[in-house]
């Protein structure tokens, strides 16, 4: 492994897993949500966070039902996915709950992935991430922010470990993370509280203890002979044994919570396998288990990821026929659906992508994506009014999710010779995917052709934020 990556990944397990049991030291939680304001700035800047619709719904279903059993908080909760194949989770400042795209794909149940959410939202009930920051806070809020967004950031391959060497430049020396060592305690009180919430929940607590097995079996095989202070998960054995104790005589109460909806977790698993992971390893495993269990419980999630992984390696008529084939298996999903609308029109069949989409965009989750879809398949069709008012519907619901959204409209602007406006939009593309320079360029260009007051306003406005953000990062570069 790269070393400065095993650095960044030996500091955040130190920061992430470092909790007392007494919460007496903790900051105050206007302190914590300002280091957690900061924090969340770092990271969605660097683009670490994936933005995928349907997998952020599966996480946040899964920690606010955990958390309906919990008294009130201090913090709202939040719930990302970590766009890397890294098996961790972790609960940031201010009950942000991460947990890694890998982690994700590498378990096999809803219990296990609720499991561990309900471990780290213990950590966080608990105050414990309070108690890590009061230990640091001799450093100031910006640099300790720094810190711990680099921690995450360089957790993960590639250029990312130097995005991560740059947020941590001037944050804190290796040797002071000392005070931020992690003890075995605090993750024996997460997983008993973690336990506690699960067995109010429609989940089975079972799930933690299979999640802990699976952290042994997959990021330390080997490594027992290692110190905790290493390791993401201290004592992993031990806290095994201990909720194998706890769980003995585990039986499911009367009065347990039922699963109302239905979590997808197998679809959304392969989703993101087909989406995100690497291509040719994940192809190649997706392949292997359609062969050895062609009509198994998962072969309607291994087609949908294997027609998924198909499209990203430009094969759309296999991506198309595997597609067909889950939804031979689920009649009318709309996870299915919608997929097989966006290949189709990748592959120049717009008028299919808009029959296969009709009638989801009326879906909660799916509903703004289908929308998306259908706007980009009328653009192709040069429906320029119905492009048009899509796009805009969809920017009006999600535009953080959709700022290609902003790029196409300027291209309709641009169709109806409308130089000023397809300028503007094409600022606000760029602004979205933290393309400032050029954003910066497009809106002086929107400028020279707009006409309307309010238009003038609204990007002279942006103009000026721009510049503002532009000028801070350059002075943050220099020093």
């Amino acid at each position: 492994m790269n070393p400065i990556k095993s650095f960044f990944i030996f500091l955040s397990f130190l920061l992430f897993f470092s909790f007392p049991l007494s919460n007496s030291l903790a900051i105050s939680i206007p302190e914590e949500n300002e280091v957690a304001k900061k924090f969340m700035t770092m990271i969605q800047k660097q683009q670490k966070i994936l933005n995928d619709p349907i997998a952020n719904h599966m996480i946040r279903q899964v920690g606010n039902h955990i958390l309906s059993f919990l008294p009130p908080q201090p913090f709202k909760y939040s719930f990302y996915i970590v766009n890397d194949d890294v098996f961790n989770a972790f609960a940031g400042p201010g009950a942000h709950i991460f947990a890694y795209r890998g982690l994700i794909t590498s378990l096999d149940s809803i219990d296990e992935l609720a499991g561990i959410i309900g471990h780290e939202i213990a950590h966080a009930a608990s105050r414990h991430v309070s108690e890590s920051i009061d230990r640091s806070k001799f450093i100031s809020i910006g640099s300790l922010a720094g810190m711990l967004a680099g921690a995450i950031i360089g957790s993960q391959s590639g250029s990312d470990s130097d995005a991560g060497a740059t947020l941590m430049k001037g944050s804190m020396a290796i040797g002071q993370t000392a005070m931020l060592a992690f003890t075995r305690e605090n993750e024996t009180e997460a997983d008993e509280k973690g336990i506690m919430f699960l067995k109010r929940s429609c989940f089975s607590p079972e799930g933690l203890q299979s999640g802990l097995m699976k952290i042994r079996a997959l990021d330390f095989r080997g490594t027992e002979g290692i110190p905790d202070y290493v390791k993401t998960h201290p004592g992993t054995a031990s806290r095994i044994a201990h909720v194998e104790t706890i769980l003995s005589d585990y039986i499911p109460p009367e009065n347990k919570a039922d699963c109302d909806t239905d979590f997808r977790f197998n679809m959304v698993k392969y989703r993101l396998l087909g989406l995100y992971a690497e291509i040719k390893p994940t192809f190649n495993t997706l392949n292997t288990q359609l062969k050895d269990n062609p009509s198994g419980t998962d072969a309607a999630a291994i087609h949908y990821g294997l027609g998924l992984v198909y499209a990203r390696k430009s094969m759309r008529e296999q991506a198309i026929f595997h597609l067909k084939k889950a939804l031979s298996i689920n009649i009318f999903d709309p996870m299915i659906l919608v997929e097989l609308g966006r290949i189709y029109l990748m592959n120049g069949e717009p008028q299919k992508a808009l029959n296969t989409l009709k009638g989801i965009e009326s879906e909660p989750v799916m509903g703004v994506m289908a929308k998306f879809h259908q706007a980009a398949a009328h653009l192709e069709l040069r429906n320029l009014s119905t492009a048009k008012d899509l796009f805009n519907n969809v920017l009006n619901q999600a535009p953080e999710t959709y700022p290609k959204a902003y790029y196409h409209l300027a291209n309709i602007l641009s169709l109806e010779k409308k130089k000023g406006l397809s300028h503007y939009y094409l600022g606000l593309y760029y602004a979205e995917i933290n393309n400032n320079k050029t954003a910066i360029i497009h809106l002086n260009k929107a400028l020279e052709h707009l006409k309307d007051k309010d238009d003038i306003k609204k990007a002279k406005d942006r103009l000026h934020q721009l510049k503002k953000e532009f000028s801070k990062n350059r002075e943050k570069e220099q020093h």
